[in-house]
């Protein structure tokens, strides 16, 4: 089956940083469960996999690590984060503002702010495939949830 050559079978993020905040780690969980289990990752030029990625934060850039199953390094990506930077402070404020309206609002302020923040959530997704376009090729799914993981690395990473 071509489909199951060019998908993830495993994902990780950097754990050095893990916290305190529990809907980050509810987040985190929610977003790899949902990546494994539907996916679309093709690393331009290969053969196929499946695939493990790690994601870690470096030197101030994002660092997707990509090896086949069998452990064998298959490519690395750094991503300067200066294009993520707007939409990240998006993200985070209003996913600050969807957790105090769960606490204080009504549905329809819940509603709100949620539409929005599928919308940075989409804009953050097409700059990520865009941005990983010459190494590797993804859908849209897998472009928001990657988004969403390497959201909670840059949360813990700024917590620190």
């Amino acid at each position: 089956m071509a489909f199951a050559k060019y998908r993830l079978c495993d994902v990780s993020i950097d754990r050095s940083f893990a916290g305190q905040h529990a809907s980050m780690e509810r987040e985190q969980a929610i977003a790899v469960i949902d990546l494994l289990e539907s996916n679309t990752f093709i690393p331009v030029g290969h053969d196929g996999g499946p695939y493990r990625l790690r994601i870690e934060a470096v030197d101030g850039r994002l660092a997707l690590h990509v090896a086949v199953d069998q452990g064998e390094h298959v490519v690395s990506h750094y991503l300067s984060l200066t294009p993520f930077r707007r939409l990240l402070k998006d993200y985070t404020r209003i996913c600050e503002s969807y957790y105090d309206a769960v606490r204080h609002s009504g549905p329809e302020r819940l509603e709100a702010i949620d539409m929005g923040r599928r919308g940075v959530h989409n804009e953050a997704a097409e700059l990520l495939k865009s941005r990983l376009s010459a190494k590797l090729k993804i859908d849209n799914d897998t472009a928001r949830r990657l988004f969403t993981l390497i959201y909670v690395l840059l949360v813990r990473n700024a917590d620190r």
